[in-house]
This record gives structure tokens, C-alpha cells and sequence, in this order.
């Protein structure tokens, strides 16, 4: 079943412990793609099990053994489902604030520069999308404008974003990646404009806000919504893609 309301605490705490089949991760996927609050509260518990794991297995100074075996008492409680609540929210904030850890990301310098950069998935998409369009100038390579979104779903767990009514679908392929396969379809907007769709999996688990940035030869627009990451990419910079990526992302709510 991937009915995404029968989704429970439990199941929650089974994603983040890595203990469901690809059924059930894909029916909590697809919760938490329509639960902002609650896929944040996922995104912040795998960062407090990755924070244990990394105290645990350290071998830096910085953490002293005293610290590290707390870490993996923390660590083996939280597979008590009665405790994770409050472990996650007291215990784990705990020790990382022993360790100095809250104090320089609050107070220390920041690493975060001006100008943004991409993600990895980014370059794959607009890889993806001068791929496609060297496969619409060959006869050879015959083009697929079906975009039956069940059927992707199915046999990949990517949910993609519903499409405009005046978006004319032009091409969908399913690529390669590190973390399994990623879809790229290439459409036409209302407006006239080619652009490619790409959906993969990065490799890690987030909430991300649509971001922008114009290349050389292209233009990108991204988010990400739980392990699956998105873009909307143009041949053409400067076209503008922040109002259709949102568009995109608000069709997966």
C-alpha cells in the first residue's frame, strides 16, 4: 500500500532508522512531500542520528572517549521508540553542545558564502538536458512524449510535479545516476520555451527552498523535497525559472 495517510509516528521513525522496504519509503515520501513541518522534523532527526554516528565513530580530539560512549548509549537508545521523542529533542542537543559543536555554528564564522553554489544533481541536469537536445536533431533517436507520472512512480519511486495544462510534453528518458535512475523530460512551456524537468536522488535527505543560478550556458532552478532533488533547466540564461520551478514544486504538495 502507498497510501500516503496511513502514514504514522512509527513509520516516521522506521524512515529514519533505514527500516522499511521501498514500499514503505515510498509511501512516506509521499507523506512528506505534502507535510513541510513533518518532513523538516525527518530532515532534523536523520541529522541528529548522523551527528551520533559521526561522535561515535570520530577519531578526532575533539571528542573524547567519555564523549563517544555517550554518543553510542545515546545512539542504542534511540532504537526505543518510547524514548526517541525526548532523546532526540534533550539528549542529542546535549551532546553536541558538549562537544562545542552548537558554539560554532551560532557564533562562529560562517562558511556560507554570497553566491550560491549548485548542488552535484544540478550539472547532471543540465547534462541531461543537452543530452536530449542533441537526441532531438537524430532521426535515429525517436522521442517518448508520454508522461505518465503512475508509471514513473512505479518503476523508479520518483514522484514528479504535475505539469501545466499549457505545457506540451516533448520527450521523457530515464537516465543513470549514483543513487539510482533519474528522469529528464523535455517540455515546452505556455510561453514557448524549451525546458528540461529533471528528477533524481542526490544522495542525501533535505527540504530545500527553489534556488536559482545562471551558467554559462544554461540556466537552473532547483529544490529538493525529502531524497528526491528537482531542476528546471533552460539552454537559454537569463530566461527566468523561479515562477515555473515553484509552480512545479507546489504540484507535489
Amino acid at each position: 500500500m502507498t497510501d500516503a495517510s496511513t502514514v504514522t509516528d512509527t513509520d516516521l521513525d522506521a524512515y529514519v532508522d533505514n527500516q522499511l522496504d521501498a514500499t514503505g519509503r515510498l509511501r512516506v515520501e509521499r507523506h512528506l512531500a505534502r507535510n513541510p513541518e513533518a518532513a523538516a522534523q525527518v530532515m532534523a532527526d536523520l541529522g541528529i542520528r548522523s551527528s551520533l554516528k559521526l561522535a561515535i565513530c570520530s577519531k578526532d580530539e575533539h571528542f573524547s572517549a567519555d564523549t563517544r560512549e555517550t554518543a553510542r548509549r545515546l545512539s542504542s537508545s534511540l532504537s526505543d521508540r518510547q524514548m526517541w521523542d525526548t532523546l532526540r529533542r534533550v539528549a542529542a542537543v546535549g551532546l553536541l553542545v558538549s562537544v562545542g559543536w552548537l558554539a560554532h555554528t551560532t557564533m562562529g564564522p560562517s562558511e556560507v558564502n554570497a553566491s550560491i553554489h549548485p548542488p552535484a544533481f544540478v550539472e547532471q541536469a543540465i547534462r541531461a538536458h543537452q543530452t536530449t537536445l542533441v537526441r532531438s536533431e537524430m532521426q535515429s533517436q525517436p522521442e517518448v512524449q508520454s508522461y505518465d507520472r503512475d508509471e514513473i512512480r512505479a518503476a523508479t519511486a520518483i514522484t514528479m510535479p504535475e505539469l501545466p495544462a499549457d505545457w506540451k510534453v516533448v520527450d521523457v528518458q530515464v537516465f543513470p545516476s549514483e543513487f539510482g535512475p533519474s528522469i529528464e523530460a523535455a517540455v515546452t512551456t505556455g510561453e514557448g520555451t524549451r525546458v528540461s524537468l529533471f528528477a533524481g536522488r542526490p544522495g542525501g535527505f533535505a527540504v530545500e527552498s527553489v534556488k536559482n543560478m545562471n551558467f554559462s550556458d544554461a540556466e537552473a532552478a532547483w529544490w529538493q523535497l525529502g531524497e528526491v532533488a528537482y531542476a528546471v533547466v533552460s539552454s537559454t540564461p537569463d530566461v527566468g525559472l523561479t515562477d515555473e520551478a515553484e509552480t512545479l514544486k507546489n504540484s507535489l504538495y
